[in-house]
């Protein structure tokens, strides 16, 4: 099953959105993440939705933080993208008949739920602002190498 990286390229767009590119279009965006602008539109309405953006149509149009990064959680843009599934392990089917496959399921199944309240708080705990504090550290200590390239859009 492939990975589910909606969350991790909003992220990058909140990013670049509060430090390199007010208000940019979904077209903008999209050529960002190397994807078509209506796919960015439906990854950014649930950010709208939930009070993190703001779309404006027309001429000097685009998306807008309504929220700062330092008043967004992870957890926030989770819910935001539809909160997929965080792990790609699980039971093999709803009602195993084996009884050593029924033991697996229920342990699997209590652990996995277990670990996902405690990432659920873990993203509670971690803003955005502390994802875009890690890129401003990363590159002033690569400044001299990088000093053409600091936005990667």
């Amino acid at each position: 099953m492939p990975r589910d990286s909606r969350m991790s390229r909003i992220l990058h767009v909140l990013i670049h959105m509060d430090r390199h590119v007010q208000q940019p279009t979904s077209a903008q965006i999209s050529k960002m993440l190397g994807t078509n602008p209506v796919v960015v539109r439906r990854m950014m309405s649930g950010l709208r939705e939930r009070g993190l953006v703001k779309s404006e149509k027309g001429h000097g149009g685009g998306w807008h933080l309504t929220k700062s990064l330092a008043e967004t959680t992870l957890l926030d843009v989770y819910l935001a993208i539809g909160e997929p599934p965080l792990f790609n392990i699980g039971p093999d089917s709803e009602q195993p008949e084996c009884l050593v496959e029924q033991a697996v399921d229920a342990r699997m199944t209590k652990a996995l739920s277990e670990a996902e309240v405690l990432l659920r708080e873990r993203f509670a705990a971690i803003t955005v602002a502390d994802l875009a504090e890690d890129f401003e550290q990363r590159f002033a200590e690569q400044k001299p190498r990088a000093a053409a390239s600091k936005s990667c859009a």
